[in-house]
């Protein structure tokens, strides 16, 4: 016959498990904060400085912390990589799937297009080109990264081909687009007379004109 429980109820976090779930939340945000270190020190010195003893000794942990969690500097490289997605590629995506009609879009990506980008992100972003030269795993990353960023402008342009039912490609419209958007930003790096949003309303007005 089974006997009534008494006395507390056990704890969310113990029993079987619940030492891996605070060991695990711990070790997220260990690695969360090695990440954020890897960023700072490529954001403020490139490449120059960045090796993990470096990243470990300004998160405060130990060395074998680091490889703990990131097997070698690469792998910490691929991390900042998607770490940095929700600052660029995803504000992106939300902008042309948001509701409305192409035009609605389209003023929505211009506005982020023209908005300052911090410096930081600008120096990570020249940081993790640099390294991609040199590594094969990070230039794989930061590929496929750049990819779903050119992809979110072919979106773009299959809303209009779809709105206006023609049988245009929208893929060679929204690379065109991506290419001039990344030259002007490099462009922008060393004169900044130039009108970007004049520029870019001008250039996406004639590849519209095209779908």
């Amino acid at each position: 016959m089974a006997t009534q429980a008494t006395g507390a109820a056990p704890r969310p976090d113990s029993g079987p498990g619940g030492g891996r779930r605070r060991a695990s939340a711990k070790g997220e945000q260990t690695r969360a904060r090695l990440i954020a270190a890897a960023r700072t020190l490529l954001a403020g010195d490139g490449a120059g400085r960045f090796t993990t003893r470096n990243v470990a000794a300004l998160c405060g942990v130990s060395h074998g912390m680091c490889h703990y969690h990131f097997a070698d500097r690469t792998e910490l490289i691929v991390a900042v990589v998607q770490d940095i997605r929700p600052e660029w590629i995803t504000p992106l995506e939300e902008a042309v799937a948001e509701p409305g009609g192409y035009a609605e879009r389209a003023d929505r990506v211009l506005a982020l297009l023209t908005r300052p980008e911090s410096p930081d992100l600008a120096r990570l972003h020249a940081a993790l080109h640099w390294l991609a030269l040199n590594d094969e795993r990070v230039r794989t990353a930061l590929e496929a990264e750049y990819a779903r960023w050119r992809s979110a402008f072919v979106w773009l342009f299959r809303c209009l081909v779809e709105e206006r039912g023609s049988g245009a490609d929208p893929v060679p419209l929204g690379e065109a687009f991506a290419a001039a958007v990344d030259g002007l930003a490099a462009i922008g790096s060393l004169d900044g007379t130039v009108d970007d949003g004049r520029v870019l309303r001008t250039l996406l007005d004639s590849l519209s004109a095209r779908a």
